[in-house]
């Protein structure tokens, strides 16, 4: 697998970058759309979409240097270099949910409705994004045989060269389409709000728990004698977390 970067001129296009933008376009366009179709202010829901595509940019990226310091510690300011790669989701996610409450409740949005309909957006870009996490070679798998191996030989990947890598970039990425499709057919027939927004926690939190089984990049932080690493605890309190707010919400509803 080659390294895939464009240029137009002089100007480098990478396409990791690219990736990230495509998602968080499709992301908002489908987050504004169904903002419409509920009546509510595709405006405000625009706006809450870069306020937190900006602190899930700061929070991925902050999770990812505290797990690896040590790779940061002789040269510190490679801790901006984005185009690298380096993001890690829950950082994102665990910087992004705060910013979105407080934009949620300054401007007197219903809170469960907007989360349910930004749900599917974060799958949608998140998506695209572990694609581009796959041409930039980082997130890579462990090494492995067979024909859906990944080889990587571009001297620019982030990715182990010349060696048969589980593609656990695409394999995320299929994972998130496919709750994404889930939650729009779940959608159709939803009970009450917030029904969408903790589907999508708990349906994120087992399919990270196995992707992070393949995953060869032991630097993210392991624990328990390597057996499970950063994001399989943080996927393990979402699942909890999902789990009783789907049941609390539901018996909300069904009493009120």
């Amino acid at each position: 697998m080659e390294f895939l970067n464009w240029t137009i001129g002089p100007i480098p296009i990478r396409l990791y970058g690219l990736m990230i933008a495509v998602g968080f376009v499709v992301g908002v366009f489908l987050a504004a759309r169904q903002a419409r179709r509920e009546s509510m202010n595709a405006d405000r829901i625009t706006d809450l979409c870069v306020y937190m595509l900006l602190m899930a940019i700061i929070g991925s990226r902050l999770l990812f240097v505290l797990t690896n310091l040590k790779d940061f510690a002789s040269n510190p300011l490679d801790a901006f270099a984005l185009w690298k790669g380096g993001l890690v989701f829950y950082g994102g996610l665990l910087a992004a949910l705060p910013v979105g409450i407080w934009y949620v409740k300054k401007h007197n949005l219903p809170v469960w409705q907007t989360a349910d309909i930004m749900a599917p957006s974060v799958s949608i870009g998140h998506a695209f994004g572990r694609l581009g996490c796959f041409f930039a070679g980082c997130c890579y798998g462990a090494p492995c045989d067979g024909p859906l191996c990944i080889t990587f030989h571009d001297p620019h990947s982030l990715a182990p060269l010349n060696t048969p890598l589980f593609p656990t970039q695409l394999a995320e990425s299929s994972g998130e389409f496919l709750i994404f499709c889930t939650l729009l057919l779940v959608r159709r027939s939803k009970s009450f709000n917030g029904q969408i927004f903790w589907l999508y926690g708990l349906l994120y939190a087992v399919l990270r728990f196995i992707i992070e089984f393949f995953r060869g990049d032991v630097i993210r932080g392991l624990y328990f004698g390597g057996v499970i690493s950063t994001s399989q605890i943080i996927a393990i309190g979402m699942f909890i977390l999902s789990g009783y707010m789907l049941l609390t919400l539901k018996k909300r509803h069904q009493t009120a």
